[in-house]
């Protein structure tokens, strides 16, 4: 043997990263299942039984292609791999670069060697020489400029079907009463019995732990759900769990599937003429526009980025976030509820109700972002420091997002079916029935009025303030529900 090749549990195909090169007859293949990763910190078990899980079936399937695989368990990363280079007489150890500044750090420190991440579209490199000759990094520009660089539904330099997005067509209330095709439930193996029984978890069938399993959802996903996802990505129901949505998120992130891969089927399914257009790019944009730019501003932006805190935003994590009984919000109920059950909620939830709440509570950016980390089963180090604290709470001050996402209850209503049974009433900003979103949202712009005074796409906001005949009484109601908040009575 001439080498050691360490597979993160986020590098799982066998097409890409250090594998590519990969032979049985010269390379060990090593896996760490570090007590970092399963005890340092309070993680959803079902996000802990997918990268577990997964990780344990591809090792096999190296195992099945007469690879020599350790995978050991270790305290950390780096002390699985001292063991595993000890019963391999020190060889040297090569992995793909980590996808995060933490893990890239210490297996640098203990001498590993670095071949390029080409789990995404976009290399490093290139996302510095497009983000350095910008004045502004606006996704939308880093996405046009994907497009044509990848060839991706444009005409030389032009948008095939004229437009660049689809927006307008993609922001469609859910039906009065929604049901769709059902979304695949994954059988469980020998593997899966015994990763759930190591970490007392009842097992679900909601997500796929190998490969075939998730190409089996991309595939129901394209055939299925691809041509009806885009005038409903917006929107959040209690009738459907998913509506319309790919679920593809954890499969690409952990790399049992490549974006490559996912992309390919979007082209061809469009190509095929079964997609209106508003689907295929409203999809697409998520895969090669938003993920590839997130990723791209994480390794641009530097590791002291996650430690922004331009509002001054300090509260403690509220009660609701991890127990939704501790809340008489519908829409924050049902979607802390789904999230104990699959780890997961589609990304309005996460930005309009989950991110918006911490925003207007003015919630510590660093304690709401761990409980990002912690609780879904995609949320990677890289996809949550910039959706977080630059998009979510705004706190880089403007840096990714122009301005903030607070929104108050009109939208949540106009979005969705949270609120015709809720205690409170979106329209209102004051009184015991006032929805919490409306009157925070007013409370909060009133609070960092100066802020954004100068904000060119905040300045109506803002002197709609001047209209508030009850800005008293409304700025009342504000303590209040902030104390009943943190009690967990609101």
């Amino acid at each position: 043997m001439k080498r050691i090749i360490y597979i993160p549990f986020d590098h799982l195909h066998r097409k890409f990263g250090a594998l590519k090169d990969a032979d049985s007859q010269s390379d060990v293949i090593a896996f760490v299942e570090s007590a970092r990763m399963t005890t340092g910190r309070n993680w959803h078990t079902e996000r802990l039984f997918f990268l577990i899980s997964s990780a344990r079936h591809f090792a096999k399937s190296l195992e099945d292609e007469g690879f020599t695989v350790e995978y050991v368990k270790a305290a950390t990363t780096v002390d699985g791999l001292k063991t595993i280079q000890k019963k391999h007489k020190a060889l040297p150890i090569t992995c793909a670069e980590p996808s995060s500044f933490r893990q890239y750090d210490q297996l640098k420190a203990f001498g590993v060697t670095f071949v390029p991440n080409d789990f995404f579209l976009t290399p490093r490199d290139l996302f510095t020489q497009w983000a350095e000759g910008q004045k502004s990094y606006l996704m939308e520009n880093f996405y046009r400029a994907q497009r044509i660089r990848l060839g991706i539904m444009v005409e030389g330099n032009k948008p095939t079907g004229g437009s660049w997005n689809f927006d307008k067509e993609n922001r469609l209330p859910p039906p009065k009463k929604y049901e769709g095709p059902a979304y695949l439930e994954h059988k469980r193996d020998e593997i899966d019995k015994e990763v759930a029984a190591e970490l007392g978890h009842t097992m679900t069938t909601t997500w796929a732990t190998t490969r075939k399993g998730a190409l089996a959802q991309m595939k129901n996903f394209f055939d299925n759900h691809f041509a009806e996802f885009g005038p409903l990505e917006d929107a959040m129901t209690t009738d459907n769990w998913a509506l319309h949505h790919s679920l593809l998120s954890p499969y690409i992130n952990n790399n049992l599937i490549h974006p490559s891969e996912v992309i390919h089927a979007a082209v061809k399914a469009f190509n095929s003429g079964s997609v209106p257009i508003e689907s295929a790019e409203g999809f697409i944009r998520q895969i090669i526009g938003w993920r590839e730019y997130v990723n791209g501003m994480y390794w641009f932006l530097g590791p002291d980025y996650r430690e922004n805190n331009h509002l001054n935003a300090t509260r403690k994590l509220l009660p609701l976030f991890s127990d939704p009984s501790k809340t008489q919000m519908n829409c924050i109920k049902e979607t802390v509820t789904d999230i104990q059950s699959r780890a997961w909620v589609h990304h309005i939830p996460r930005l309009m109700l989950l991110s918006n709440l911490a925003l207007i509570t003015g919630t510590n950016p660093q304690a709401f972002l761990d409980w990002m980390r912690e609780v879904f089963i995609d949320a990677s180090e890289w996809v949550m420091v910039p959706n977080v604290i630059g998009m979510g709470v705004h706190a880089d001050g403007g840096q990714m997002m122009t301005k903030p996402y607070a929104a108050g209850g009109a939208y949540i209503s106009r979005m969705s079916n949270y609120c015709k049974p809720c205690a409170y009433n979106p329209k209102l900003r004051t009184g015991e029935t006032a929805c919490p979103f409306t009157t925070l949202y007013w409370d909060f712009l009133d609070r960092h009025k100066e802020t954004f005074a100068k904000n060119h796409r905040m300045s109506q906001q803002v002197f709609g303030l001047n209209r508030l005949s009850d800005l008293p009484e409304l700025r009342e109601r504000a303590q209040e529900v902030l104390a009943g908040f943190e009690k967990g009575q609101i």
